[in-house]
C-alpha cells in the first residue's frame, strides 16, 4: 500500500528452497515483496482447495522477513497480492531436467531466473 520504498531490487540472503522474501518493482513502479517459501505435502493436487490463496497466518513471518532489510515497515502496510506454486524436483538439490515428449519440450525444476535469463 502506498509509494514504493525502494528504487532498486533488494535480494536478502537465500533461504532453503528460495531466494528469500525480496523487494521488486513492477512496471508501474510499485514495490512488491515476496515470494516466501512454503513446502507442500508430497502428492498435493494442483487443484487442491485454497492452494492459490494467500494464507493470513503467514503474514507475521512474512513481515519479519521483510523487516530484516526494511525495519521501518509498519504493521498493516502490506496487502496480499497473489499466491502460486513453483514446482521443485527436490528440497535438497537445485537440479533440473529437460524432457522431450514428441514436439514438446518440458523444463522441469528450473528456477525462475533460469527460465527468464
Amino acid at each position: 500500500k502506498g509509494d514504493a520504498s525502494f528504487s532498486r531490487l533488494v535480494y536478502p540472503l537465500p533461504e532453503p528452497g528460495g531466494l528469500g522474501v525480496h523487494a521488486t518493482l513492477d512496471l508501474s513502479g510499485r514495490c512488491r515483496f515476496g515470494p516466501d517459501v512454503e513446502w507442500l505435502p508430497e502428492g498435493t493436487s494442483p487443484d487442491a482447495p485454497g492452494l492459490y490463496e494467500v494464507d493470513p497466518a503467514r503474514a507475521e513471518p512474512f513481515y519479519a522477513a521483510v523487516r530484516t532489510y526494511y525495519p521501518a515497515l509498519a504493521d498493516g502496510a502490506l496487502a496480499p497480492d497473489y499466491a502460486g506454486v513453483r514446482p521443485k524436483l527436490s528440497r535438497e538439490t537445485a537440479d533440473f531436467q529437460v524432457v522431450r515428449r514428441g514436439r514438446v519440450l518440458h523444463l522441469l525444476g528450473v528456477e525462475s531466473p533460469g527460465l527468464t535469463a
